[in-house]
């Protein structure tokens, strides 16, 4: 769907500009850093933007259903970013933690699309 697609593409961007500095960008200098960051966030907002007006008024997410994919596909590209790029190792409590916000996903979907206004 297409809403996933840009929410993942998104996410790269955001994932590059949150923590790419860590392992790219050799200056202290945080003014630096931080404009870097921002360049980078601007192709995530041209991505993310689109995302959720598509999955909103197509889709016919909620505003919390989308929050939720999107928490969802950050933290996928997150631990592809963190093992492959940062050569970080994911330790048992990573993933516990990662899986209870998997059934976070779970109990937004499984119970029934558009909220019922309790």
């Amino acid at each position: 769907m297409l809403t996933v697609l840009l929410l993942f593409l998104s996410n790269i961007f955001m994932t590059f500009a949150w923590y790419g500095h860590l392992k790219f960008i050799k200056t202290n200098n945080v003014f630096y850093i931080i404009l870097i960051s921002w360049g980078i966030a601007f192709f995530e907002y041209m991505l993310m933007v689109p995302a959720n007006r598509i999955g909103y008024t197509q889709y016919k997410f909620e505003g919390f259903q989308l929050k939720i994919i999107q928490e969802i596909v950050t933290i996928i590209v997150f631990i592809c970013f963190a093992t492959l790029v940062l050569g970080e190792k994911i330790k048992w409590n990573y993933i516990v933690s990662f899986g209870l916000i998997l059934l976070a996903g779970y109990f937004a979907f499984a119970f029934g699309g558009k909220s019922q206004g309790h």
